[in-house]
């Protein structure tokens, strides 16, 4: 079972050195305007610093995860011995290059850990030379790491800390069966750390047999959840105006980029052309793309020559884009948690942001359904406002 204890009080922290977090990670955090911890970090970074245990985290996209378990792998890598000693699961390329980038910036003035990044739709040829060179952390996603490990291209018998991270969103793209092989790979690691947005059955029996029965369970509070500084708005509309809808409204923002979610494949391609076709800069990624088409689409839009990423939902996991000021959702989602997961694409690192749906009459009930469930406020907007 993976029953969650409610957690007991724990004493407001108000920097990382208070956490544990060593003198030379904290400068490189300073680099990185990250100065007050948030809540999950607050709760599993002196645990994982302090003592060599598993895990259970249920906190979602966009609460500093990445932080919370990095800076305490980073501490428990021994920089001198040139061994894998930690190995990361993620869901994404994306994700899995966001994380590496993050760890390489916490290590900037420190002794040197060498972080290496593998994932699928990139020439395997490339990592298996990338992996030959001195590494100790492998970011990994399931599918590529089996290929990898099938070529016997990298050692996994030293790692001492595996972490699967967005846990839910491997299960659910179809990685159970990967993820079971590598923790086979990696039973004899003193620390096993689980993130993940929701709990399903599949997670927990990955947490039944993978992880000791006295794991630590630590769950964010979700009225911590949704970053306050997001303005979450919503605009009544029938579904054939939904087009002429979104164009007001992104010729209100002017200049200002941001990324529109879709439900389908389908959905998210008709809407680039149509914005296209409006004179809109804009460019769609979905499961269907080839990397290396997903890859232009990504360049055009962080380089700024589009204006717009229009995507689906696994599609935009792990996307790093910095100034982003608005999401639109052009479709709700399929899954409630998305919803903060599409939200968390803007008003980062302090900023401010706007979370515009777009909805008919029918599904004004899920906005309801949103502000009860993720204790946040809806504001309603009318055409031209």
């Amino acid at each position: 079972m993976c029953n969650f204890a409610p957690n007991k009080k724990i004493t407001v922290l108000n920097n990382f050195e208070e956490l544990g977090v060593g003198r030379k990670f904290i400068l490189g955090l300073n680099d990185l305007n990250i100065n007050t911890p948030t809540e999950i970090q607050i709760k599993v970074i002196p645990i994982l610093i302090n003592s060599n245990t598993d895990l259970v985290g249920q906190a979602q996209t966009g609460t500093g995860k990445t932080a919370a378990y990095g800076l305490p792998l980073l501490h428990k890598v021994d920089p001198g011995q040139n061994k894998i000693q930690g190995l990361i699961l993620c869901p994404t390329r994306e994700l899995g290059q966001q994380i590496a980038k993050q760890l390489f910036k916490f290590t900037k003035y420190s002794s040197k850990i060498f972080t290496e990044a593998v994932y699928g739709g990139a020439p395997i040829e490339r990592q298996l030379n990338a992996l030959k060179k001195p590494t100790h952390i492998v970011v990994a996603t399931p599918g590529r790491l089996i290929d990898l490990l099938k070529r016997e291209a990298l050692n996994l018998s030293h790692v001492k800390t595996v972490i699967l991270d967005e846990a839910d969103e491997m299960l659910s793209m179809g990685f159970k069966d990967e993820l079971d092989e590598i923790l086979r790979h990696t039973s004899a690691a003193e620390n096993k750390w689980l993130f993940s947005a929701t709990m399903p059955v599949g997670i927990k029996q990955i947490v039944t047999k993978h992880l000791a029965a006295n794991a630590v369970r630590i769950e964010v509070n979700e009225k911590n959840v949704i970053n306050k500084n997001i303005d979450h708005q919503y605009l009544i509309v029938e579904e054939s105006d939904k087009l002429h809808a979104l164009l007001q409204f992104l010729k209100s923002e002017g200049v200002n980029r941001g990324v529109v979610f879709c439900r389908t494949k389908v959905a998210a391609q008709k809407l680039a052309l149509q914005l296209e076709a409006k004179n809109i800069t804009a460019g769609a990624i979905h499961g269907d793309l080839m990397q290396k088409e997903r890859d232009k689409v990504m360049r055009a839009f962080k380089n700024e020559s589009s204006q717009i990423l229009v995507a689906t939902d696994l599609a935009a996991r792990g996307l790093d884009i910095e100034a982003l000021s608005f999401v639109v959702h052009y479709q709700l989602p399929d899954k409630d948690e998305y919803y903060t997961h599409r939200s968390g694409r803007t008003a980062r690192a302090g900023k401010k942001g706007v979370s515009l749906s777009l909805v008919t009459p029918f599904e004004t009930k899920q906005i309801r359904f949103y502000e009860k469930s993720l204790h946040i406020s809806f504001s309603q907007i009318t055409q031209g406002s």
